[in-house]
């Protein structure tokens, strides 16, 4: 049987990325423009935002970069407006913001360890509640992007190792609380995919090798 050219259904929806301007997030949303998806690249990092949204609109998508940080209820609340005022509604939110801070549980600063949290846990609960009404509206799809470590312990990542815990159980959470609203919730978790976030990590000789 010959695939549909819009085999994921995703032709004409609104999606909203979080972390969008880098890695795995420029990745996404590239992948869901190409699907033929409307997409709101979300960023802290503007210039990246707006480089990859220059990019995509020459490829013929529609996309809108906004520059937020997600660790800022107001700044969600903001983007969220924004996409509602451009497209009128959100088919699926992408959590996938996230933040670094290299150090065990003993060493950690109890300043790094709250930055992390910030964004990697309490930005995606934001983002979830500054989108719930147009996902609810589209009986939509939250897709919170966790990581293997949140599984397994992985030295030198305490808090980030923790965070991503959290993610697990946050989309757990939001399934059983906005399912019966009509919004799907899932987490996925990558491995150590090469990005600039992980990049400390290679630089570890022999590093590369032990993973492989």
């Amino acid at each position: 049987m010959e695939r549909s050219e819009d085999w994921l259904g995703l032709r004409g929806k609104v999606c909203a990325v979080t972390g969008a301007a880098s890695g795995i997030g420029a990745e996404v949303a590239t992948q869901l423009a190409k699907a033929g998806a409307k997409v709101a690249l979300i960023d802290r990092n503007a210039v990246g935002c707006e480089s990859l949204a220059d990019t995509l609109r020459q490829q013929g998508a529609q996309v809108l970069a906004l520059a937020c940080d997600i660790s800022d209820e107001a700044q969600t609340q903001t983007v969220a407006q924004a996409v509602a005022l451009q497209w009128g509604r959100c088919d699926a939110l992408v959590n996938n913001a996230g933040m670094l801070r290299p150090g065990s549980l003993e060493e950690v600063s109890i300043a790094d360890w709250n930055a992390v949290l910030a964004v990697n846990l309490t930005g995606y609960l934001l983002c979830a509640r500054a989108f719930k009404p147009m996902l609810q509206s589209a009986k939509g799809a939250i897709v919170n992007v966790a990581s293997i470590s949140g599984l397994f312990p992985q030295s030198r990542s305490g808090a980030y190792s923790a965070g991503k815990a959290g993610v697990l159980l946050l989309s757990r959470q939001l399934a059983a609380e906005w399912g019966p609203q009509g919004i799907r919730s899932n987490a996925i978790c990558p491995g150590m995919i090469r990005t600039a976030l992980s990049a400390k990590f290679y630089e570890e000789p022999g590093f590369e090798a032990k993973r492989a």
